[in-house]
């Protein structure tokens, strides 16, 4: 019997599902109960790539493969290994819950929404799981369009303002991008991204290359100076935007410098490596103390994921560093850390944002001075929400702490002042986190909106449990996480850590 097609399961029958929600339309709400139904489906197929997934190899699995457009070498590819295959679960498990996150919430254009959302999941999807560097850009491009409807349709007051400066820097960055794929194109003979992992240039080549990389993925994660998109966004997405943005959109960019920067411009990376700590330093520490200051829950948290994301790039930079003191063990610490890092934001983010997302939809407002005291009335709401702000802060036992640790211990293997830099995210992220926890849950009750206020329904306690799960599962148990990555991270650091130097020196 022929094995299934299950990346292209995972692919398309969300965005065949989204088809089938337009069609249905608002009828007694079969929009919802279809778009869950789907993403439901969605995730259990992907349940069998992790349980069949062979953790003592790095070669790519599940591979699909077809000519695409025969005359450029073009070719529908995919593939997942040990970086890509967590970054699917998450989509496909985060994805379930911002639909349920909107059951309610969202009346107007019900049937839009949930499709948007579904086309979304399969185009990211599709990212993480091409091999051809072409069929990449074309997911790529696509998930900006779901988005760009997503905040522009059911965003606030300034969702224009936030939608087109969301979707300029990101497209800009996006052609530089493709303008390198056709270059390596040119010196290769082929699209195919594992190709181009063995592409040998000269040093000012695979300069211009990463730096044209650089500015499409810096703009995703976002480093800093590139991020001033993020908290616009953030602030006039919906709940279920901000999720999807936060848990996964952002992880594209990290994906893309494992994927494509480090393993086809290495000794550029290694040349321009210290430019990748600064900028990730800054964005551990300058953005931490903006986060501090903001008076919208929204802007705070979406500031505290460029810090955070910031530590996921220093893990991935720190390689070169390490391999030129010959400590391998420690480069993968780095590379590992930063993968971890991604996935807990992913779950922490997503959780605080939905946890915004209950307050607005009760009181409708983000600012902190308008609550006070909430515990008195949403007590379990207040546990959950001290759990995600512990997690944020890095408190051990939760997932927030595991890549942190990792980090800083590769960081400290590298430069103690690098690494003293970087643990300042300890201290500043239990400020801005349990500093607006304070003032938001804890004291007499402020106001009369927050004394009316009523504790979590049987849909949010489900939402906020299933990810408070996984917070702790994944803090107090990393085993299987860090053993999925370990054969991939291996191969891509001692990849790294040979020169691809060739003719143009």
């Amino acid at each position: 019997m022929p094995e299934l097609p299950l990346l292209s399961l995972l692919i398309w029958l969300p965005i065949a599902g989204a088809c089938w929600v337009l069609i249905a339309g608002e009828r007694g709400g079969a929009a919802r109960s279809i778009a869950f139904a789907v993403a439901l489906v969605t995730l259990l197929v992907s349940i069998p790539l992790y349980t069949g997934f062979e953790t003592d190899t790095h070669e790519m699995q599940f591979e699909e493969y077809a000519t695409w457009i025969d005359a450029y070498r073009i070719h529908y590819h995919l593939g997942v290994d040990g970086i890509s295959l967590p970054l699917i679960l998450l989509t496909t498990f985060t994805t379930v819950l911002v639909v349920l996150a909107g059951w309610d919430v969202i009346t107007r254009r019900q049937a839009q929404y949930m499709a948007a959302l579904l086309f979304q999941e399969g185009f990211m999807i599709g990212a993480f799981a091409s091999l051809d560097s072409i069929l990449f850009y074309v997911f790529w491009e696509a998930q900006l369009i779901p988005m760009f409807i997503i905040i522009g349709v059911w965003g606030g007051p300034r969702r224009i303002y936030a939608t087109i400066k969301f979707f300029l820097y990101t497209f800009l960055g996006s052609v530089l991008m493709l303008v390198a794929l056709l270059y390596l194109y040119r010196e290769a003979g082929s699209f195919a991204i594992l190709d181009l992992h063995h592409l040998r240039l000269g040093l000012t080549p695979q300069i211009l290359v990463f730096i044209a990389f650089l500015l499409a993925f810096a703009v995703k994660v976002p480093m800093w100076p590139v991020h001033t998109w993020l908290p616009d966004a953030h602030v006039e997405a919906p709940t279920g935007g901000s999720v999807i943005l936060a848990a996964i959109m952002l992880k594209l960019g990290g994906y893309g410098f494992l994927r494509f920067s480090l393993p086809i411009a290495p000794d550029a990376s290694s040349e321009l490596d210290w430019l990748l700590i600064a900028l990730s330093l800054i964005a551990v520490v300058y953005i931490g103390f903006v986060a501090i200051v903001q008076p919208d829950m929204k802007k705070l948290i979406a500031y505290s994921s460029v810090a955070h994301m910031g530590f996921a790039t220093l893990g991935f930079f720190l390689v070169f560093r390490l391999l030129d003191a010959g400590d391998v063990q420690g480069a993968m610490l780095g590379v590992q850390g930063g993968m971890i890092q991604m996935i807990s934001h992913g779950f922490i983010s997503g959780a605080l944002f939905l946890c915004v997302g209950v307050m607005y939809d009760r009181l409708h407002s983000r600012e902190i001075g308008d609550y006070g005291g909430v515990v008195n009335t949403m007590p379990v709401f207040a546990a959950f929400m001290m759990l995600f702000a512990l997690a944020n802060s890095g408190l051990p036992g939760t997932s927030g702490f595991v890549g942190e640790f990792l980090v800083i211990l590769s960081s400290f293997k590298a430069n103690f002042w690098i690494a003293f830099l970087a643990a300042t995210t300890l201290v500043l992220g239990a400020a801005y986190s349990l500093w607006m926890y304070k003032r938001v849950i804890y004291g007499p009750v402020a106001n009369e909106g927050v004394a009316s206020l009523s504790d979590l329904n049987r849909r949010e306690f489900a939402i906020l449990g299933a990810l408070a799960i996984a917070v702790l599962v994944f803090g107090i148990w990393p085993a299987p996480l860090l053993d999925l990555m370990e054969p991939t991270v291996r191969h891509l650091v001692e990849h790294v850590g040979q020169s691809k130097l060739g003719p143009g020196l």
